[in-house]
């Protein structure tokens, strides 16, 4: 009876597990995966690169990763995107998705877990290929790309462009708009998880 159960209910549970962008390793003549980097001539902010931490994103400092086995895992050290960049580049199990929270922050979803808070904005998120750079760019909940915030600690957070977004200072005339510049990678995946 059990086995009767459990076969019953396995097809279910795939068919309501949350979808998950995969890596494209099958298109070689486009880049999978990407990291970014700032362009915003004459600015603090000038190509300084996009870094995963504490559950948002930063321009410069360091990106935050986890291995939870040791050793054997990627370096953790960048923050790369797959596919479009709605996606972060990692191994853990169900990965992590880019997003931007109701504040406008561009935001991640934490390891093994894909909730995204209602009021947020999934995309669109595009990449576009280029050399020797390529662009990313961000066109939901009105956004006119992507914009950098100072906080407290002077770290730059990254918002999308919107004039109602909930900055640091409280203030969005304190922000700098900047290009997204996209970074192609070598393909080997960044991280096991960003946190």
């Amino acid at each position: 009876m059990k086995f009767t159960l459990a076969s019953t209910l396995l097809p279910l549970l795939a068919a309501a597990a949350p979808a998950y962008q995969q890596r494209d390793t099958l298109n070689a003549t486009t880049p999978s995966t990407f990291g970014v980097m700032s362009a915003r001539s004459g600015s603090p902010i000038h190509l300084l690169p996009l870094n995963a931490n504490s559950g948002g994103f930063y321009l410069g400092g360091n990106t935050s990763s986890y291995c939870p086995i040791g050793s054997g895992c990627p370096a953790g050290t960048q923050t790369v995107f797959s596919g479009d960049g709605s996606a972060l580049d990692v191994e853990v199990p169900g990965g992590q998705e880019v997003y931007v929270a109701p504040s406008g922050a561009l935001t991640f979803t934490v390891p093994h877990s894909a909730y995204i808070p209602a009021g947020s904005s999934r995309g669109p998120f595009k990449y576009t290929p280029g050399k020797p750079f390529g662009s990313w760019t961000f066109s939901g909940a009105g956004a006119t790309g992507f914009m950098a915030c100072p906080d407290e600690s002077n770290k730059w957070q990254v918002f999308a462009a919107t004039k109602n977004a909930t900055v640091p200072s409280g203030n969005v005339a304190d922000c700098l708009g900047f290009d997204a510049l996209a970074v192609p990678t070598n393909g080997s995946v960044a991280a096991w998880e960003y946190i």
